[in-house]
């Protein structure tokens, strides 16, 4: 087949259109395009001009070749790549061991998955509960102010990203096409086929629960065994391997192969792993607020008169300032349409995120407004940030009341640095509940002078974004992991043998598609290193 890009059409364009069009950037009659399938689909709702769908497509057609021949020079015609994905091994008939995933999020969840369809039979052992009652336990914080520290946001089955956007794309390289086999798989569970080519795909949070409980029946109809309420607390270390893991309950499980697929959250494993000598490092992530507008303030903004319309959806945004400080300040994980959810995983703390459901159907529009930092700014060791995160996640707790209700500021009264005594016409979707305060103590210093700063730019950007009645909610803190737990390029901690730090805690991804590819490229990892290790022992 060929790959045809770059075919543009109105949004609401027939269907035939496109075999239209395709024959026409072709130069052949339409009855000649064969079989065709939209393998991306983007979407141009710039202010000018009318909205449009930006295509790239797989057709078959005769004389693929002598067509190639003719487009040599066109970049935007070329031959079908393969995307198929492919294992790199079997398991043996006899295992001496089987492998354990230490997480079920997407790292984990896609480790575990490659290795059952490999034949590997994992172990996966998640210290929270399975999706539908972590669910109820995190509805228990939102509503009623009941926090269970291992079942919430950060800790169940499906990871943090369960409750999310649920935003399926990222910018990472990708050349083995990792990230369409984690499509496929996700459409396989029940996702919508069009995750498969839509520019940005996203699937939210009720279709996610789901998704995940559908992919663990695979793991286990594979052989796979997932155990919840499983933590590990200890390594088992022999000259310098791992040789398995101690759980919290006192069993002892035996492993020449653990993945660490944590999460960003597991603050009491890093500090196992760091008493147990494992090499960590501090690592740069972000803190800020959340921001929430009214979602048609944003489509406007991005839309201009188009705004509204249901093929378009709700608009979203991405957004930087460079501050005169040396800071930088951007967006981050935007849910158009969305709620800020209360993220805490521990006791008397603070912690904001955002999600959103399928439909982005919400009255208003969040995003993290955040400010890059590095280990210079928290000196002290390689979990130096993690107490940052601590001191700043106790802070928003006590700036809220102490009940868990998070503290916020109109955005007018957060640039003129004085106390918010009211709401004004965007209401706050945080539950349990919003009190209002002055956000200047809920940061460093440096930190308020960036956002201070870059939120004016913004609204040069998005007419309004600097609206006086738009609401800040502190605090974002998890924006990524402030640990690497490091590794070397066969995936395997760069001093303890058989480790696998893989996913977004262990400092290699950041967001849901990332991963769940970098679950697969630990996979793969292990499978060469126990099939090598197979062949030495006869």
């Amino acid at each position: 087949m060929l790959r045809v890009s770059e075919i543009r059409l109105p949004i609401d364009h027939p269907p035939a259109a496109l075999a239209g069009a395709v024959a026409a950037r072709l130069g052949i009659a339409e009855e000649a395009v064969g079989e065709l399938r939209v393998f991306r689909r983007s979407c141009d709702a710039r202010r000018t001009g009318a909205p449009s769908f930006i295509y790239s497509v797989d057709v078959a057609v005769p004389n693929e070749a002598a067509l190639l021949e003719r487009f040599a020079d066109d970049p935007q015609l070329q031959a079908t790549p393969d995307m198929r994905y492919r294992f790199v091994g079997r398991a043996p008939a006899q295992l001496a061991t089987r492998p354990i995933v230490v997480g079920f999020g997407p790292a984990g969840i896609f480790a575990a998955l490659i290795l059952a369809q490999s034949g590997f039979r994992p172990i996966v052992l998640e210290r929270g509960k399975a999706v539908r009652e972590r669910t109820q336990d995190t509805w228990g914080l939102w509503r009623k102010k009941l926090l269970n520290p291992e079942s919430n946001v950060q800790f169940g089955e499906g990871g943090a990203g369960t409750f999310s956007d649920g935003k399926l794309y990222s910018q990472i390289r990708d050349p083995k096409h990792y990230g369409r086999k984690v499509l496929e798989e996700f459409v396989k569970a029940g996702a919508p086929a069009e995750i498969l080519y839509v520019g940005k795909p996203h699937i939210g949070t009720f279709r996610l629960v789901g998704m995940v409980e559908q992919i663990r029946h695979e793991i286990e109809r594979l052989g796979g065994e997932v155990r919840f309420q499983q933590r590990v607390t200890g390594l088992h270390i022999e000259r310098g391997r791992v040789r398995g893991v101690t759980l919290a309950s006192g069993e002892e499980l035996c492993g020449e192969a653990v993945i660490l697929a944590l999460g960003h959250s597991a603050r009491d494993t890093f500090e196992m792993l760091h008493r147990a000598g494992v090499h960590l490092e501090a690592k740069p992530f972000s803190i800020g607020f959340r921001i929430e507008h009214p979602q048609s303030l944003i489509d406007r903004a991005r839309f201009g008169p188009h705004a509204g319309n249901p093929l378009l959806g709700a608009a979203d945004y991405k957004l930087v300032h460079h501050c005169r400080n040396g800071r930088s300040v951007y967006s981050f994980c935007m849910c158009p349409g969305g709620t800020v959810v209360a993220a805490t995983s521990e006791p008397q703390r603070v912690v904001t995120n955002g999600m959103s459901q399928y439909s982005r159907n919400e009255r208003n529009a969040n995003a993290g407004i955040v400010v890059g930092i590095t280990p210079l700014d928290y000196p002290g060791g390689p979990l130096a940030g993690v107490e940052l995160q601590r001191q700043l996640e106790a802070r928003a707790f006590e700036l809220g009341g102490g009940t868990y209700e998070a503290p916020g500021q109109l955005v007018g009264d957060f640039l003129a640095d004085r106390p918010s005594t009211r709401l004004g016409r965007v209401l706050p979707s945080y539950q349990p509940g919003v009190r209002l305060t002055n956000l200047a103590r809920a940061l460093p210093d440096y930190a308020i002078a960036a956002i201070r700063e870059a939120l004016p730019a913004f609204d040069r950007q998005i007419r309004g974004f600097a609206m006086p009645d738009a609401v800040l909610t502190g605090v974002e803190t998890r924006t990524s992991s402030p640990v690497r737990i490091t590794r070397g390029d066969d995936c395997q901690s760069v001093n303890l043998r058989g480790l696998y730090p893989a996913g977004e805690g262990a400092g290699y991804a950041g967001g849901i598609l990332s991963a769940a590819v970098d679950g697969i490229r630990v996979a793969e990892a292990v499978t060469r290193e126990m099939l090598a290790a197979a062949v030495r022992s006869g």
